[in-house]
């Protein structure tokens, strides 16, 4: 039996006297891309913040790959392979495009540094940022301050980030929010790529029904922090709790 790759079992929340999150329990397979779906409010975020490690839960546990992490920080989980796209926190403002990436992809080294000269691994090193920058189409700003990129192409430096990680979970908050609809396809495309890599898995919290239904394998909807449907996206959109609970104009309006 195949363990899950990543999976939450009775995971809770609570600031104050209101619960967050409530008691979710959920698998994630390797292979799969779950959106997660629900009203404002719902828990999407929390549920998110508390497996990457943003908050520590109140109760119940977080595992990856067997291995239980619910006490473990951000770095240890990003180490044993959860990645995050964060919004930019996580960039240096006043370095290059391409300098960030770098960073990443240095950190992420192998200990086959020590072999090679430093100028072979310093173009080894952005070899590798540029092949990750020219997934994101930002391979023409590489030279730009991060501070000096239009919201949309932060959010998708934000994602190119995350690829260099290479992590084996990716999680994805709104991954195309304030983008252009002409720069949005080029994340999504991603997306959709990396999803196609069966060793990987992919969590998405998204609004827009229809990068839902082109991109789900499977939904997961919260709703009052509460886990209230999980399965094929058809069947999840289709049902009388989506439909009510949750935002029935949209639906109406696809």
């Amino acid at each position: 039996m195949h363990h899950p790759i990543l999976e939450t079992a009775g995971l809770t929340v609570r600031f104050g006297g209101h619960v967050a999150v409530d008691a979710v329990s959920c698998a994630f397979k390797a292979g799969e891309l779950t959106a997660i779906v629900g009203p404002n409010g719902a828990g999407k975020t929390t549920y998110f913040n508390l497996i990457s490690g943003q908050v520590a839960a109140t109760a119940g546990t977080v595992t990856l790959a067997g291995d239980d992490i619910t006490r473990r920080s951000v770095s240890q989980r990003c180490r044993a392979g959860l990645g995050r796209a964060f919004q930019l926190t996580n960039l240096f403002p006043r370095l290059s495009v391409l300098e960030n990436v770098r960073l990443v992809v240095q950190a992420q080294g192998t200990g086959r540094v020590s072999l090679l000269s430093m100028a072979e691994r310093d173009t080894d090193l952005t070899d590798t940022a540029m092949q990750v920058l020219r997934r994101v189409r930002l391979d023409d700003l590489a030279g730009q301050t991060v501070a000096e990129l239009s919201h949309g192409n932060q959010r998708k430096l934000e994602v190119a980030i995350l690829v260099a990680l290479n992590p084996r979970v990716y999680m994805f908050d709104e991954p195309t929010a304030g983008m252009s609809v002409d720069e949005a396809p080029v994340v999504l495309d991603l997306i959709a790529e990396l999803k196609r890599d069966h060793t990987r898995t992919v969590l998405l919290v998204e609004h827009k029904m229809d990068v839902i239904r082109t991109l789900a394998d499977r939904i997961i909807v919260l709703h009052n922090g509460a886990l209230v449907a999980d399965g094929e996206p058809a069947a999840v959109i289709a049902s009388d709790v989506v439909q009510e609970a949750y935002m029935g104009k949209d639906l109406a309006d696809v």
